[in-house]
């Protein structure tokens, strides 16, 4: 089982990484059209988010089999630190550029709070990782749903000390990221490296795991797909709510409602995915996710419940498909290899949702936010027919021979 002391630390080092990520969420977006005086680009902010989270996760994965997890976790949040002064900067100079180099080194916190919900299950048994797992995923809901709320505070205080008001809530994050960055050292068996310095195994090796099991590959596929699902319509849906005229606060409660539809409810997706096991806890959140898009797609501009809730519902489909995608993925394949396959998930996951992230903007630009809505759909049918096939005959995993 988990420490008993490691529980509690990565617990509040995910309420402070949660308002960390969460300050840049709200604004991202609209403070990268302003910088660059386009709709069009106004995604590219988040997408370069989730793109550095995606680069620095399988380095970071690294580190940690070579230094143990709190040199992992901490370098992470002092990565994203840097990131968040970076926006600042890029504020202030009036320079879209640099906000994009600065935002991929702002996506370091979400690629360490994403690797400490792996850090939650070193050890633990099969039978209890989806609820272990699920408890870190949750606690990211206080600081997460809180921060958003504090846009408005955040804008003033950036004025009140002299940069942009945009770029005011970054100034929660780089307070939250230090204290994170603080926490990580006091890890209970933090240090211990989860692999050897000399290991032959390759990303090539644990790529091959991953292929050579279907449950690994309907794991890493329902991550992968309910992450873009749901960065490709989220990341947009700040500058679709400003262009029908809401304000920061409307936008930060919108923002808020759909976090916690993320992790509020993680702990009973962690159940779920023990009891009935991850396949069925993921087509569950295929379902929701319909339900979500649909919605999206009938929201005018205009309609800001309706909006709110589609965003509610899709992060309850995306907790449901990250929590027992994760499960699946870890259990399916060998110990020797684990950590690799763990780096190598949360990199095939940020790149699809950089991608999707991506061809947001000129879609909302040219065909609107239902057709946006509408097109995320089609990432739900590889996640169904792979997880389908993946409880038919999943063999179970054995030592690797590489």
């Amino acid at each position: 089982m988990t420490p008993p002391r490691r529980l509690p630390l990565l617990v509040t080092g995910q309420v402070l990484g949660g308002i960390g990520v969460a300050s840049g969420i709200a604004v991202g977006g609209l403070l990268a059209e302003r910088l660059s005086g386009s709709a069009s680009l106004a995604g590219l902010a988040q997408t370069s988010s989730v793109l550095g989270g995606a680069l620095l996760a399988v380095p970071l994965a690294r580190l940690a089999e070579l230094r143990g997890r709190s040199a992992s976790l901490g370098l992470g949040y002092l990565i994203a630190l840097g990131g968040g002064v970076g926006v600042i900067a890029a504020a202030v100079f009036d320079t879209f550029p640099v906000l994009l180099v600065a935002m991929a080194l702002f996506g370091a916190g979400t690629a360490v709070g994403l690797q400490a919900r792996y850090a939650a299950i070193d050890g633990v048994d099969v039978l209890h990782r989806g609820r272990t797992l699920s408890i870190v995923v949750w606690a990211t809901t206080i600081g997460s749903v809180l921060a958003p709320n504090f846009s408005g505070v955040g804008g003033r205080v950036g004025t009140a000390v002299g940069i942009p008001a945009l770029a005011g809530p970054f100034l929660f994050s780089i307070a939250a990221f230090a204290a994170a960055a603080a926490i990580t050292t006091f890890l209970p068996g933090g240090r211990t490296p989860l692999g050897h310095k000399d290991s032959p195994l390759t990303m090539a090796h644990a790529w091959h795991s991953v292929r050579s099991h279907p449950g690994a590959v309907a794991g890493l596929t329902a991550m992968a797909g309910a992450h873009a699902a749901m960065v490709g319509v989220m990341v947009m849906t700040p500058v679709h709510l400003g262009h029908g005229g809401a304000t920061l606060q409307v936008i930060g409660v919108v923002i808020s409602v759909h976090i916690a539809g993320m992790y509020a409810l993680s702990p009973v997706m962690g159940l779920l995915t023990d009891r009935w096991g991850p396949q069925r806890t993921i087509l569950l959140g295929v379902g929701v996710l319909l339900a979500s898009l649909l919605a999206a797609a009938d929201s005018g501009d205009h309609e800001h419940r309706q909006v709110g809730l589609a965003l509610t519902l899709l992060g309850l489909g995306w907790s449901a498909c990250m929590v027992a995608g994760s499960a699946l993925l870890s259990g399916s394949v060998p110990d020797d290899v684990r950590t690799r396959v763990q780096g190598l998930g949360d990199l095939v996951m940020g790149l699809t949702a950089a991608a999707a992230g991506a061809l947001a903007g000129p879609v909302l630009d040219a065909a609107g936010y239902g057709t946006l809505a509408l097109g995320a759909i089609g990432l739900l049918v590889p996640i169904s027919l792979l997880t389908l096939r993946s409880r038919i005959g999943q063999r179970p995993p054995a030592r690797s021979a590489l």
